[in-house]
C-alpha cells in the first residue's frame, strides 16, 4: 500500500499543475482578445482622423490653387500696368519735346497775324486839297508803342521796348526798360518796388546786395544771387549760353535726372541755367536737398551741361540700340532712359524705384562711388536674391564699360575709401567767427563750394594730345569730397 501510494502521488501532483496552468491560459487568452479589441478601436479611430486629416489638406491644396491663380493673375495686371506706364511715360516725353516746336508755330502765328493787321490798316498818308502828298513818310504800325489816347498806360505792353533793350547799353536803359527785363528774367514780383526807385540801368549795376535788400525787398537769397549774375554779365559784356536756359526749363530738367520732388523749391527760387553754373551746396541746402546722393547727382549732371555747352536737347530720353551703347552716350542718358534700359534687361518689375532717385546717366558713369551695389539698393532688390544681384552687375559693367569700371574699382580700393549710400545727408558746417571774418572778405566769384567746380569743365590745353570730353571730370572727386565735407558733413 505504501508503495502504491507513492506511485500515485505525482500523478496526482501533475494534474493538479495541468489545471492550475490551464487557467492561467484561459485568462491570458482572454486578456490578449482584449487586447485586440481595445487595438481594432484604436485603428478605427486613427482610421477617421487620417481621413479627416486628408480632407483638410485637400482643402488647403485647393485654396493654394486658388491663392496662386489669383497671384498669377495679379502678377499679370502688374505687369501689363508698368507697360501701360511705360508707355504713357514715353507719350509724356514725346510731346514734351513737341512743346518748344508748337511754341515755335505759335510765334510764328503771331507774326503771321500782325503782319494781316498790317496789311489791313494801309498807311495813312497826309493829304492837301486837290494835291497828294507823297513825300511825308508813311506811318509804320509799331506792336507796343505809345498810342494817342487821353488815358493814363496803367499796364507795361509785353514786348515794350525789347528791340531797344538789345542795342543800347544796360547802364543806358530806362526804368520801363528795367522793369520790363525783370519781368523777362522771372523777378516780376519786384517791378512794382523797382520802378519807384530805379532811374536807370546803372542803378542796379551800381547796387549793393545790401541795397537790393533794403530798396526792392529781395530778401530772397537766391533771386538776389540770380539778380546779381545777370547783372555781373552785363558788366562783364559777356553772354554765357547757360543764360538761354530759363527757370521753367530747369524745372525740366529736374524731371531728366530723377529729381522731380525738387521741381517747387526750384521754380519758387527761380534757379535757371545760369545759376547752375554757379550752385553752391548752401544753395542746394536751401532749396531743401539734403540727400548725399542727390547733391552728386546735380553735380554729375551740371557737369553733362558743361560738356555739352549748355545745349538743352544734350539728355537721351528715348530708347535705341541696347546692343550699340556705349559710355559716351550712356553719360548722357536721362533717368527715364535709365529706366527703359532696366526693362531691357528684364528688370521692369524694379524699374519705377528709380523715380526720385536722381540716377541718371552721367551720375552712373562719372561717379567712381556709384556700383551696381548702389544701384540694387535703390531698386530695392532684397540683399538674398544673390542671383539677380548677380545679373544686375553684369549688365551694369557691360553698360558702364572696361574703363569706367576699373576706375570704380580702384577709387574702391583706394584707402579711405568711403562707400555711397542712399541714406547719407548733408547738414551745413557750423562756422565759427573766424569763418563769418574770412566770408565777409569773399565776393561772389571767390566762393569755392559750388557743386560742380569750374576746373572740372574747362577744356583742356592744347597739348596735341587728345582727351575724352569726360576726362576733366576724374581726378578731382577726391578733392572735391574733401570740399564738400569743409562745407557740410554727411551723416
Amino acid at each position: 500500500n505504501r508503495t502504491t501510494c507513492s506511485a500515485l502521488l505525482p500523478l496526482h501532483t501533475v494534474n493538479v499543475q495541468g489545471s492550475g496552468n490551464g487557467e492561467s491560459y484561459q485568462e491570458q487568452l482572454s486578456r490578449l482578445e482584449g487586447d485586440k479589441e481595445s487595438l481594432v478601436l484604436q485603428v478605427s479611430v486613427l482610421t477617421d482622423q487620417v481621413e479627416v486629416q486628408g480632407e483638410k489638406i485637400r482643402d488647403l491644396e485647393n485654396s493654394l490653387g486658388e491663392y496662386q491663380h489669383k497671384l498669377n493673375s495679379t502678377e499679370d495686371r502688374l505687369q501689363q500696368e508698368l507697360l501701360n506706364r511705360s508707355s504713357l511715360e514715353s507719350q509724356k516725353l514725346g510731346l514734351m519735346e513737341e512743346v518748344p516746336g508748337l511754341k515755335l508755330k505759335a510765334i510764328a502765328t503771331l507774326n503771321c497775324e500782325n503782319a494781316t493787321i498790317t496789311c489791313i490798316f494801309p498807311v495813312l498818308r497826309m493829304k492837301r486839297p486837290g494835291v497828294l502828298s507823297d513825300d511825308i513818310e508813311p506811318i509804320q504800325f509799331k506792336r507796343g508803342g505809345f498810342r494817342a489816347t487821353a488815358g493814363p498806360r496803367l499796364i507795361r505792353a509785353p514786348d515794350s521796348g525789347r528791340s531797344s533793350r538789345a542795342h543800347t547799353s544796360f547802364s543806358k536803359w530806362t526804368t520801363e526798360q528795367v522793369c520790363g527785363w525783370l519781368e523777362d528774367i522771372g523777378l516780376g514780383q519786384y517791378v512794382s518796388l523797382a520802378r519807384q526807385w530805379v532811374d536807370s540801368g546803372q542803378t542796379l549795376l551800381s547796387a549793393t546786395p545790401r541795397d537790393l535788400e533794403k530798396e526792392i525787398c529781395i530778401k530772397h537769397p537766391l533771386h538776389r544771387k540770380k539778380l546779381q549774375l545777370a547783372l555781373r554779365a552785363f558788366s562783364n559784356k559777356t553772354m554765357e549760353k547757360s543764360s538761354e536756359l530759363d527757370h521753367i526749363w530747369v524745372t525740366h530738367w529736374l524731371d531728366d535726372i530723377g529729381l522731380p520732388q525738387y521741381k517747387d523749391q526750384f521754380y519758387e527760387s527761380k534757379v535757371d541755367g545760369r545759376m547752375l553754373q554757379y550752385l553752391t551746396v548752401n544753395d542746394l541746402l536751401f532749396l531743401k536737398v539734403t540727400s548725399q546722393l542727390h547733391h552728386l547727382s546735380i553735380k554729375c549732371a551740371i557737369h553733362v551741361l558743361h560738356v555739352n555747352k549748355f545745349n538743352p536737347n544734350c539728355l537721351r530720353r528715348r530708347p535705341g540700340d541696347e546692343n550699340k551703347t556705349s559710355p559716351s552716350e550712356v553719360v548722357q542718358w536721362s533717368n527715364h532712359r535709365v529706366m527703359e534700359w532696366l526693362r531691357s534687361v528684364d528688370l521692369a518689375e524694379y524699374a519705377p524705384n528709380l523715380r526720385g532717385s536722381g540716377v541718371h546717366g552721367g551720375l552712373i558713369i562719372l561717379e567712381p562711388r556709384f556700383h551696381s551695389e548702389t544701384l540694387a539698393m535703390l531698386l530695392n532688390i532684397p540683399p538674398q536674391k544673390t542671383l539677380l544681384r548677380r545679373h544686375l552687375t553684369t549688365n551694369f559693367n557691360t553698360l558702364v564699360g572696361p574703363q569706367a569700371q576699373q576706375e570704380k574699382q580702384e577709387f574702391a580700393n583706394a584707402s579711405g575709401h568711403t562707400p555711397l549710400t542712399t541714406t547719407a545727408k548733408v547738414r551745413p558746417k557750423k562756422l565759427g567767427f573766424t569763418h563769418f571774418r574770412q566770408l565777409r572778405k569773399l565776393r561772389m566769384d571767390e566762393s569755392a563750394d559750388y557743386i560742380c567746380p569750374m576746373d572740372t569743365w574747362n577744356p583742356p590745353a592744347m597739348s596735341g594730345t587728345p582727351k575724352r570730353r569726360y576726362g576733366s571730370f576724374r581726378g578731382i572727386l577726391a578733392r572735391d569730397s574733401d570740399r564738400l565735407e569743409q562745407v557740410g558733413n554727411a551723416i
